[in-house]
C-alpha cells in the first residue's frame, strides 16, 4: 500500500491536484498498517534466523490480521492494486474503523510479548548487540533512509523532515538509535510499530465518516464499475484511459515518501502523452544493502544471517 500511495501522490503533484480528505487519512491508515505488517515480518524473521521461532510465530499471527483488515478493504493481502491517481478504488468498508480498533490492542500486546521473550535471551543479545555495525557517516554516504539509518542516530523521517498528506496533523516521535548495529535496527522497528499505531489512533479519530474518496474529475478517475457495465459513455471513459492513458502535462517531478524500508522516490519526466517519457524509482533498500558491506566487513560469517536480516532487503525492490 506504501508504493501504492507513493506513485499516486507523485504522478498527482505533477497533475497538481490533491485528493479529499477522506482520502488521504484513508491513505494514511491503510499504508500505516503496512509498516507495521512489514516490521512484523522483520523482526519476527530476524528472531527466527537466530533459533527464536516462538516470537517468530507471535508477529506473524498478528500480521496475518493486519493482512484481514487489508483484504477486505483491497481484496488483496499483500500486493495490492488499491490505490489510484486522484483517490482510491473504493471507499472504506463500513466496518473498517471498528475493525482496525479492535486490532490495535493485539498488536500492543505481540510487541510487548516479544520483547520479554528476546530482550534479555543471551544468545540474542550476543547475536545482534555490537554486530553488523554502520557508523552515521557511512549510513550518509550510502544515501541509506529509513530504520537503517535511524538506528545509527539520524532522525530523518520524510513524514516529519517533509511532511505529505495530513502527517503535519499528527502527533508522533522518531525512534532513532546509537550505535547503528543489528539491536538498534530491531529495537527502531519495535518502537516504529507503536508510533504507527499512535498515527493510526490519531488518524481513526480525525477521519470523516463520509465524503468523496476520488477526486471529480473523469479526466483523471476511472467511472464507476456499475456505469461501465451499463452505460456507453462510462464504456468508453473507462476505455480510454486504459488504452491511451492518464495525459498529465509536459514537465518532471521527484515526489517522495516514507516507505517501510526509508525514502521512497518516483521520479517522472511527462512529454505530455500518455505514456511517461521516462519514470525512475528509488528504492529505499537498494541503498541500504548496498551498505551492509560495511556493516559485515570485520565480523564473522555467521554474522551475516542477523545483520542481512536486519537490513530488511526486499527482492523486488532491488531486482528491478
Amino acid at each position: 500500500m506504501l508504493n501504492n500511495v507513493g506513485w499516486s501522490l507523485a504522478v498527482e503533484k505533477l497533475l497538481q491536484i490533491e485528493v479529499p480528505e477522506r482520502c488521504q487519512y484513508y491513505r494514511v491508515i491503510l499504508g500505516e498498517l503496512s509498516r507495521i505488517a512489514d516490521h512484523f515480518t522483520c523482526n519476527g524473521a530476524s528472531a527466527m534466523e537466530l533459533g527464536a521461532f516462538t516470537p517468530f510465530l507471535w508477529l506473524l499471527k498478528v500480521r496475518d490480521w493486519v493482512w484481514d483488515i487489508l483484504e477486505r478493504e483491497t481484496g488483496a493481502r499483500m500486493t495490492h492494486s488499491f490505490g489510484r491517481i486522484g483517490g482510491m478504488a473504493a471507499p472504506p468498508t463500513a466496518s473498517f474503523k471498528d475493525d482496525v480498533r479492535q486490532l490495535i490492542p493485539e498488536v500492543h500486546k505481540v510487541v510487548k510479548e516479544t520483547e520479554i521473550m528476546l530482550l534479555r535471551n543471551r544468545i540474542f543479545l550476543d547475536r545482534m548487540q555490537g554486530v553488523g555495525v554502520l557508523t552515521k557517516e557511512q549510513a550518509l554516504s550510502y544515501g541509506v533512509t529509513g530504520p537503517v539509518a535511524r538506528s545509527t542516530g539520524i532522525p530523518y523521517d520524510v513524514r516529519k523532515d517533509h511532511p505529505y498528506m495530513v502527517y503535519d496533523r499528527f502527533d508522533f516521535d522518531v525512534p532513532i538509535g546509537e550505535d547503528g548495529d543489528n539491536w538498534d535496527r530491531f529495537m527502531v522497528r519495535l518502537e516504529e510499530i507503536r508510533q504507527s499505531v499512535r498515527i493510526i489512533e490519531q488518524a481513526i479519530e480525525q477521519m470523516p465518516d463520509d465524503g468523496p474518496i476520488n477526486v471529480d474529475d473523469p479526466r483523471i478517475v476511472y467511472p464507476d464499475k456499475d456505469e461501465v457495465y451499463t452505460t456507453i459513455e462510462a464504456t468508453i471513459a473507462h476505455f480510454k484511459l486504459v488504452m491511451e492513458g492518464l495525459r498529465t502535462p509536459k514537465g518532471e517531478v521527484y515526489s517522495f515518501t516514507e516507505g517501510g524500508n526509508g525514502e521512497l522516490g518516483f521520479h517522472i519526466v511527462s512529454d505530455g502523452s500518455g505514456t511517461p517519457y521516462r519514470v525512475r524509482v528509488r528504492p529505499p533498500c537498494w541503498y541500504n544493502l548496498a551498505a551492509s558491506r560495511e556493516m559485515l566487513l570485520g565480523g564473522m560469517i555467521a554474522d551475516i544471517i542477523p545483520t542481512f536480516g536486519s537490513v530488511n532487503m526486499i527482492g523486488g525492490e532491488c531486482d528491478r
